[in-house]
């Protein structure tokens, strides 16, 4: 693409790098300048105007935009009509955005005139969302690069967005003297609005005493009847050899993970009896800010698989904001 001054003359079929505003003229930026506007620049006695024009190989901004935009997009985005060498896509369901990084770099070190900005993995999405953007800086991408950009995104769908399930969850409470019921009502109304834009619900909640043998029971007759198990323990998980591993193992299920580098959000559990995922829930997913548990919950809801090395990779960004009626908050009163 060549880009510069350009006599008025000779300025037919070039774009318009700046707005032209001289008297009654009006070129907005972008504008292909045609023979009327050659007639009023050169009326305005205007004698150049900063322009770029394309060269053989060279992909116009929204056309370049609009082919990589078709080729990133996966699953549950609609992709908007392209302006200004910029297209959006937007979340048409609620769920989890999943894109892979990886590709997304790749794209970005292609070339300067190529870029494509998204929100941050496994980040929760609603209907309507906008999801990522693809930007042709420029106006008009070498086609070459628009081609090694399409390639070095891999197969298509790059970005997707992985829709929620409305799941039948199972939720068990252990209860210890002292624990009022009333803090039990609130965290189960709080886990309601959690699962709200999923559509999931709550099918079954069993209450038992903190012990080992009553809760594996429960676990059992909720992984009968139910896709998921949340447990809200009385007391929190210490070890892995604390009653709620105890028992899930106790109930013929098995420890995935225990322990998340996420804070609020560290003392998570994460198993499984059979095929249907158990979350031995932190203290802190009793309080309806953002904490662990959701990003392990979110996973669930969406169908995307997690494991023990993906929840080891959560540290970088998994300092959240504090939550002031923890026991133990991270800063004192000084």
């Amino acid at each position: 693409m060549k880009f510069g001054p350009v006599p008025v003359a000779e300025a037919k079929g070039a774009i318009a790098a700046h707005a032209v505003r001289h008297g009654e003229l009006s070129l907005k930026k972008g504008h292909v300048i045609d023979a009327a506007n050659q007639a009023a620049l050169a009326s305005a006695g205007v004698e150049s105007v900063i322009a770029a024009r394309l060269e053989p190989g060279d992909v116009g901004e929204d056309e370049a935009a609009t082919s990589l935009a078709e080729h990133l997009a996966g699953a549950h985005l609609r992709r908007e009509r392209a302006f200004t060498g910029r297209v959006n896509l937007f979340a048409t369901v609620n769920g989890l955005i999943d894109v892979d990084p990886a590709a997304i770099d790749r794209v970005n070190q292609v070339n300067e005139a190529i870029t494509v900005a998204t929100l941050s993995a496994f980040r929760p999405v609603v209907a309507g969302d906008m999801a990522a953007t693809v930007k042709i800086i420029p106006f008009a991408a070498p086609g070459a690069a628009l081609a090694a950009a399409r390639a070095c995104a891999g197969s298509r769908g790059a970005i997707r967005i992985a829709a929620y399930r409305p799941l039948r969850i199972g939720v068990v409470s252990t209860l210890l003297p002292g624990l009022k019921p009333s803090v039990v009502a609130k965290t189960l109304r709080v886990l309601e609005h959690r699962l709200a834009p999923s559509g999931a619900s709550i099918a079954r909640e069993i209450r038992v005493a903190h012990e080992e043998q009553a809760l594996a029971r429960a676990i059992q007759s909720l992984a009968g009847e139910c896709q998921a198990v949340v447990i809200f323990g009385a007391s929190a998980i210490t070890d892995r050899r604390d009653v709620i591993p105890s028992a899930l193992e106790a109930s013929g299920g098995r420890i995935e993970h225990f322990g998340m580098p996420v804070d609020p959000g560290n003392l998570l559990l994460l198993g499984a009896i059979g095929r249907v995922p158990v979350i031995g829930a932190p203290g802190c997913a009793r309080s309806p800010k953002e904490n662990g548990f959701d990003w392990v919950l979110g996973r669930i809801l969406a169908d995307i698989p997690i494991t023990r090395a993906d929840i080891q990779a959560m540290g970088v960004g998994g300092l959240l904001m504090e939550i002031a009626t923890r026991p133990q908050p991270r800063l004192g009163d000084e």
